[in-house]
């Protein structure tokens, strides 16, 4: 987690509190009122009034979100409770095609007045938009599903959880770390719950129950005698899970240099060894520049993977639809069009997935109402396909969309975001020491940190949180001031080893942004550590004088 991302969600929690109607833990409400859900013939009667109205008034194609966006903040200091906050946000979107273009528009006021005039109102904001059409829109064809549910298969909904229990174990964490030798820590646990229904022309009523969590530290130390500090945040992944994700199991550590878990996370233990580490870091010596075989942690790895393969291979990039705002892709069409475009080497598989258990994009349905599924981007090194929502589909020659369509909420429209982008585990059995045993000269890098990549997606630059020196096939000791430099084809050639299924962990983003006016999606991105050979470090410490 960077720092900046640790700020906005502090930063969501204080603000969370300025909002008038938005209930607030120890303020006179009763926090379980967030978890009543709302009754499914409501739903449905609802949705059925906007879809009557939208047709009544010319549009040819309609769906409707209904959207129940509940999130929990637990937020603390060292010693100290800084906020604890719940925020509820409640309404409709809906969505027309009309002469052949789409509108949108969306209320929280939810009798049937209100939801036939806002109907009425996609209506005519179609009708305006298709003024201005080169072509209609062409949806790919999708069969209804009549009326399904979906529920994230979680052990423990984290908004059971009493705000003790929560606040007692970040305190916790904070002393751990303290105790280790950090100067200050912050902690936090942000948890999410999602209640979609879907409704659409097609005759789809799909009702879903979305889990989110994310539990994160930021640990500082400094050096009394020259001032000097060095941090390390948590690394732990943001999932899609309950609360039983703070339950590690014994089965789920991962021991290498630092203490990993697979699937569950030991909040304490990390922070003990962060603190310890950002004692180590102070004294470790800084990088001397020059090429290295690097050893990536999927701690790490995740965050290269989201920013040179995931947002490449977005379609509506690759289109130049957000060329404006987050710019373009190196992965044109022509590149696909090939079928031999060198991606990587031959050990490289990227798959998209909207199924996989324990991740952030994991749902049931998209928000067009597309069963999800899996995919491959590029395979055995070659770009094979992209990520495309139903209006997309005819340009890749799909007879469907592949159900990547999302709105981060009921007054949002929906568009095409990233799902879950991972590369897949070597198929032959390797582990961590297996890959680090061949290198001569090389770092290892666990956890993510600063990144800088171009408009399209293609030359970069990563850094980390935790940097270890390999010489002669052994960790020799840590290192500071450490990032690498690439471009996409060069770095994902250089993969010559990925460790097997068993060393494979999701990583991911809360706060993916994208679009005008932007909006935040959450995504994993699973890989086992992986080798990169010959890759060109950097010395990133600023010297004066």
């Amino acid at each position: 987690m960077k720092r900046r991302d640790f700020i906005y969600l502090t930063g969501m929690g204080t603000a969370a509190t300025l909002i008038p109607g938005i209930p607030v833990v120890g303020r006179p409400i009763d926090p379980m009122q967030l978890l009543e859900s709302i009754d499914l013939a409501l739903k449905k009667r609802m949705a059925d009034v906007a879809l009557n109205a939208a047709r009544s008034k010319g549009a040819t194609y309609t769906d409707v979100r209904i959207g129940r966006y509940l999130n929990q903040f637990v937020i603390t200091r060292e010693d100290k409770v800084q906020n604890i906050v719940n925020t509820e946000s409640y309404g409709m979107g809906i969505r027309v095609i009309a002469n052949g273009s789409w509108g949108f528009a969306a209320t929280d006021k939810l009798d049937n007045d209100n939801i036939a005039k806002t109907a009425e109102l996609a209506v005519s904001i179609a009708k305006e938009n298709s003024r201005l059409l080169t072509e209609p829109v062409q949806l790919a064809p999708q069969k209804g599903h009549g009326e399904v549910s979906w529920k994230a298969p979680i052990e423990k909904n984290a908004f059971e959880v009493p705000i003790k229990e929560k606040v007692d174990l970040l305190l916790s964490v904070n002393d751990a770390a303290m105790k280790a030798g950090a100067d200050y820590v912050n902690s936090l646990l942000f948890m999410v719950n999602e209640q979609k229904y879907f409704a659409s022309t097609d005759g789809s009523y799909i009702d879903q129950d979305i889990h989110r969590m994310w539990p994160v530290f930021f640990i500082t130390t400094i050096d009394k005698a020259t001032g000097k500090f060095e941090t390390r945040n948590s690394l732990s992944a943001p999932v899609g899970m309950g609360y039983e994700y703070l339950n590690a199991r014994p089965q789920d550590k991962i021991q290498g240099v630092t203490t990993l878990y697979r699937g569950r996370y030991d909040m304490l233990e990390d922070a003990k060894a962060g603190g310890a580490q950002t004692k180590e870091k102070l004294k470790a010596k800084s990088v001397e520049a020059g090429k290295y075989d690097l050893i990536l942690d999927p701690s790490h790895l995740w965050l290269t993977i989201h920013e040179s393969t995931g947002h490449p291979s977005e379609l509506d990039r690759v289109l130049g639809y957000e060329a404006n705002f987050a710019g373009t892709s190196f992965l044109t069409l022509d590149k696909w069009k090939s079928k031999n475009f060198n991606y990587g080497s031959k050990l490289v598989n990227i798959v998209a997935d909207k199924t996989q258990v324990g991740s952030l994009g994991a749902v049931g349905y998209d928000d067009e109402g597309v069963k999800c599924g899996r995919w491959d981007i590029i395979k055995d090194g070659i770009l094979v396909n992209y990520q495309a929502i139903r209006d997309q589909a005819h340009i890749l020659g799909l007879n469907a969309s592949q159900g990547c369509c999302y709105a981060d909420n009921w007054s949002s429209v929906q568009f095409q975001r990233m799902p879950n982008i991972s590369l897949q585990p070597g198929k032959e059995k390797k582990s961590v020491d297996d890959l680090i045993k061949g290198v001569e000269k090389g770092i290892y890098i666990v956890g993510d940190g600063s990144f800088s990549i171009d408009q399209q997606r293609y030359n970069f630059q990563f850094g980390g949180q935790l940097f270890y020196e390999i010489k002669n096939g052994k960790i020799t000791g840590m290192l500071r001031d450490v990032a690498y430099q690439s471009n996409t084809q060069e770095f994902w050639n250089s993969c010559v080893g990925i460790a097997d299924e068993s060393d494979y962990r999701l990583g991911g983003s809360f706060f993916d942004g994208k679009g005008q006016p932007s909006q935040s999606s959450a995504v994993s991105h699973g890989s086992s550590t992986a080798r990169f050979n010959g890759v060109n470090v950097i010395n990133t410490s600023r010297k004066i004088g």
